[in-house]
């Protein structure tokens, strides 16, 4: 009965399930990511973000077709990089990744802004978009890094490339608008898409989460 009881729970939460997958993959990504064995493992987990967020989007206004159509060749593309060693493929697979968590983080969007009563699954739509939008730019920055080797540095090995990790962290610092820490772009085209994170991360909470807590406080208004 618990058990049927949590597949019940996680019907009806999606986003929350999302959320989880996600800080998961967050806490794991500098455990695994050093290793050929990791790197598999964390490809793998990927497809697992991939597979979550295509059933997330069937509950919001997106097209589920275009998220299968982005969610297929990036698969393929991540088991070819893993399976077949092509690091080759990164920057394909990072541009697509981008498109789909952006496409996805819309959907979200949409189904937080179509209703006037914010339900628990909205909020934690709340978390999952962020977290969604920290993800498309950490891909963007994978991409930028792989078209311009050298465009980040950072204090330890400041000329190796930035690791996911790295990249992530630097992701969540702009969008939260809390500082650019120690990873940092250094040519004009990192600054540039740095300075759009930025400018997303900020509208996001000014426009989507503001609401969001206007409606929460509705009904006590009342």
């Amino acid at each position: 009965m618990n058990y049927l009881r949590m597949i019940a729970t996680t019907r009806r939460h999606p986003c929350a399930v999302l959320l989880g997958v996600q800080l998961l993959g967050i806490l794991a990504y500098p455990f695994a990511e050093s290793t050929p064995a990791g790197q598999m493992a964390l490809a793998a987990l990927g497809v697992v973000v991939l597979l979550v967020t295509v059933r997330m989007v069937r509950r919001t206004p997106g097209l589920t077709w275009v998220s299968i159509g982005l969610a297929i060749p990036i698969m393929v593309l991540l088991a070819l990089q893993g399976a077949a060693d092509m690091p080759h493929l990164l920057p394909w697979s990072s541009a697509l990744e981008a498109v789909f968590y952006f496409y996805a983080t819309g959907s979200l969007i949409a189904y937080m802004l179509a209703d006037r009563k914010a339900t628990l699954d909205e909020l934690f739509a709340v978390g999952a978009t962020f977290t969604l939008l920290a993800w498309a730019f950490t891909h963007l920055f994978v991409l930028t890094q792989a078209l311009q080797p050298g465009c980040f540095l950072a204090a330890v090995n400041p000329q190796a490339p930035r690791s996911w990790s790295e990249l992530m962290y630097l992701s969540f610092a702009l969008l939260s608008s809390t500082g650019i820490g120690d990873v940092i772009p250094v040519t004009v085209h990192a600054r540039a898409l740095a300075s759009v994170a930025m400018f997303v991360g900020v509208m996001y909470l000014a426009m989507v989460v503001s609401r969001l807590i206007g409606l929460t406080l509705q009904p006590t208004r009342s």
